[in-house]
This record gives structure tokens, C-alpha cells and sequence, in this order.
């Protein structure tokens, strides 16, 4: 396929998937409904009082059974995908692998279930979300605020260790994850999206990408190719730009993997990649 063909057939799959996203996951509630079910026992309900709007928030929070105030331990930021909440990423082998790993797995809201954590927001609406009116004008900048002040409140809870701290995000999530991760690539060990809905930052992804390069923060991304919602060429446009960009990167892509078992399937890999990788 030409280049020009291939930029159109990109360009279509994203305008079809924003509308999709912005209408309110019409035919996205199978694909997320697996993420909205009751929180793991395991995992910390918290909330806190964001000082920027009077409101308490969400989070939550699981500890490994092996971190101790003897020794710094890892840590790992989920930002949830549209219409999720902050135990999306937080169940099933996510927190058998941070309980391995020895990880504090932290789950931030992003100040509400469609705020997009600071990247471009694509308005929720109808079905069960939250419509345009009760969304504040900065938005964007609530949901970048929250992600770091729950960041800020578990470093000086815990003993954590600065080398060793993740982001990784699913699908709205995983825009958050590059947005974030090159904005504050100085905090990051290494970043890992997963089916990132990284549509209204596609003509930015150079500057974005050289940022998390600038930083040297190695990237992993995860897709897969029987993804409806998330299309895998607007993944691949993204790590064909890393690849440009000589940017420290790994791509998993998972035959016959969906929007929503995608984060299963791709979670061995993405706390593998964590491992192998911290900061001076």
C-alpha cells in the first residue's frame, strides 16, 4: 500500500473511532464492561480532597505484600481507559504481577471517567457518561492535575524508589501515557500504552515523541490487530514515528487480540519491559 493510500486509510479509521469515542462508547460497552466490575479486594479505595475544585476524588492503590520501609520499592501508574474508573487496570494478572514484582500499583482517576489526563479531550456523552455540560472548561488540565498530586501523595506515603516509577494507560489511558509521559518525562522509568486512542494528538506525535526521546524514556507500546475501536495502522503510524525518531522503543502486537484483552495479554510483557529498565 502507497504512502498517500496508507495516510488515507489512517485518516478515516480515526475520524470513524473519534466519533465512536465522542458519542459515548456506543459500541464500545462490551470491550469496556469487563473493566467497571467491583474493585479486587485486594486493592485500596481512597479518595482524597482536590483543592482545585472542593470535590474528593478516587483512587486506588494495591501494595505488594513485599514492599517494606527497609527497602525502595517500584512503582507504577495506571491511567484507566473512556469510561473507566481507577480499578480498571487494577485486577486479575496486573496485580499477581505486581505482587511478584514487589510494585505499588497506583490507579488515579484523572479527575473524572473522560478527562483524557492532559492530552486532547474527546467529549463523553449519553450512555451512562458524562455529557459536555458537566465538564469544566479546563478539564484537561484537572485531569493532569489529579494524576500527579495521587503521583505526589504515594511518593511521600511510601518509600519510593525515583529510578524505578512507571506510567502505563489503556486506550484513553494510553494517550494519557504518551501526553504525560512526555510532558514529565523526567519522573518516568519507562512508559507503556496500551491500544493508545492517541487520534487528536497524531499530527503532534513528532514534538510528543521527542520529548519522551529527549528524556530518554524507552517506550513499549501494546496493540492489538483485531482491535475495532483503537485500529491498529494508527498504532503502527505512532512506532513508525519512534522508529524515525531512533526513540528507545518495543512494539508487542498481539494477533487476534480486542480492545479488551489486549491489557491482559499484554501485561506479562509490559511488566517485563518495566523491569529491565530505570533511571540513573
Amino acid at each position: 500500500m502507497g504512502c498517500i493510500a496508507r495516510k488515507s486509510m489512517i485518516m478515516k479509521l480515526s475520524a470513524g473511532l473519534g466519533l465512536c469515542l465522542a458519542l459515548g462508547l456506543a459500541h464500545a460497552t462490551d470491550a469496556f464492561a469487563q473493566f467497571n466490575r467491583e474493585p479486587d479486594p485486594r486493592v485500596e479505595q481512597r479518595t482524597y480532597l482536590f483543592e482545585d475544585t472542593g470535590e474528593e476524588l478516587p483512587y486506588a492503590v494495591f501494595v505488594s505484600s513485599k514492599v517494606s520501609d527497609d527497602v525502595e520499592s517500584p512503582l507504577i501508574i495506571a491511567l484507566h481507559g473512556l469510561g473507566g474508573d481507577p480499578n480498571s487496570l487494577l485486577r486479575g494478572n496486573a496485580l499477581d504481577l505486581a505482587e511478584a514484582g514487589g510494585y505499588i500499583l497506583v490507579g488515579p482517576m484523572g479527575y473524572n471517567p473522560g478527562g483524557w489526563y492532559g492530552s486532547p479531550v474527546m467529549l463523553m456523552v449519553g450512555r451512562g457518561g458524562r455529557g459536555a455540560l458537566d465538564n469544566p472548561d479546563n478539564l484537561d488540565e484537572l485531569s493532569e492535575k489529579d494524576v500527579m498530586n495521587v503521583l505526589a501523595m504515594i511518593r511521600e506515603e511510601f518509600d519510593v524508589d525515583d529510578g524505578r516509577i512507571y506510567l502505563m494507560g489503556h486506550s484513553m489511558g494510553g494517550a494519557g501515557t504518551f501526553f504525560l509521559g512526555s510532558k514529565h518525562a523526567e519522573v518516568w522509568a519507562a512508559l507503556a500504552p496500551i491500544a493508545p486512542a492517541s487520534f487528536l494528538m497524531n499530527d503532534d506525535r513528532n514534538e510528543i515523541l521527542q520529548g519522551i526521546k529527549d528524556g530518554g524514556v524507552p517506550v513499549r507500546v501494546v496493540q492489538g490487530d483485531a482491535d475495532t475501536l483503537v485500529p491498529v495502522d494508527n498504532t503502527r503510524m505512532w512506532v513508525d514515528t519512534m522508529e524515525a525518531l531512533d526513540l528507545d522503543y518495543a512494539y508487542d502486537e498481539l494477533a487476534g487480540a480486542d480492545h479488551g484483552n489486549v491489557i491482559t495479554r499484554g501485561m506479562p510483557g509490559i511488566f517485563e519491559f518495566f523491569a529491565a529498565h530505570s533511571r540513573p
